[in-house]
């Protein structure tokens, strides 16, 4: 009897919506509201007939699942309200948990946690190959090894190697090249000074001042390394 009743009252709805001039109201609503106002009636009704007979009969068990819903409803809301705090922090979790972790501020700034040698390695994209890169003010450019100068695309067969450089292991002789675009979260260098050393004379790609005094700042505030870019592009 309900159902038959709802439907002779959308049927009504619709007949007043289709015999009614365009630009008359009806119920003081606009025809455009109104057919609304009926969708989502109709839609309530539907639904809420379903639980009612599901949960005829269980009140207390309607009113648990309703909470539970309203309380996920609220969870959501505040998640999506509170993302970017909510990233900035997961961010600042990753970097306490895993030492070595490169995690970007909510103001564009690229914070890197001391790994356990007590080295900041900061892992970034060169010519698009993501490599891992040790911080280093010592070292007067980046330093990129043989082996992973091939990765981004320099062909060490054209470079010539006449360039003495100090390493971990001794001096050896490196190459002048540059990489066409070294970033690291939002800060993002193009045709960066950088050397390439011969294959087994280094252990680590060094990120040297040719890309450090490029940026606005480098800070390290304790087991946390900070680095500043001047634009997010340059």
């Amino acid at each position: 009897m309900r159902a038959l009743l709802a439907f002779g009252l959308v049927a009504i709805a619709v007949l007043a919506l289709a015999l009614s001039p365009s630009e008359a109201t009806i119920l003081g609503l606009e025809q455009a509201q109104f057919a609304r106002l009926i969708y989502g009636g109709s839609i309530a009704f539907v639904l809420l007939g379903s639980l009612l007979l599901r949960y005829r009969g269980r009140l207390g068990r309607a009113v648990v699942d309703l909470a539970w819903w309203v309380g996920l409803t609220l969870v959501l809301v505040a998640g999506y309200s509170y993302r970017f705090e909510l990233g900035a922090l997961t961010g600042r979790i990753v970097g306490e948990l895993m030492p070595g972790a490169t995690v970007e501020g909510s103001g564009g700034e690229v914070i890197v946690s001391r790994r356990m040698d007590g080295n900041f390695v900061v892992r970034m994209s060169a010519n698009g190959v993501n490599l891992p890169f040790v911080f280093d003010t010592g070292a007067s450019s980046v330093v990129v090894r043989a082996e992973d100068a091939e990765k981004i695309g320099l062909r060490t067969s054209d470079l010539s190697f006449d360039i003495p450089i100090s390493t971990a292991n001794g001096r050896a002789l490196a190459a002048e090249t540059e990489i066409a675009r070294l970033s690291v979260g939002r800060i993002v260098l193009q045709r960066v000074p950088a050397l390439v050393t011969k294959p087994g004379a280094l252990r680590e790609n060094l990120l040297g001042m040719s890309f450090l005094d490029k940026l606005q700042s480098f800070t390290v505030a304790g087991d946390k390394l900070i680095l500043k870019g001047k634009l997010a592009v340059e």
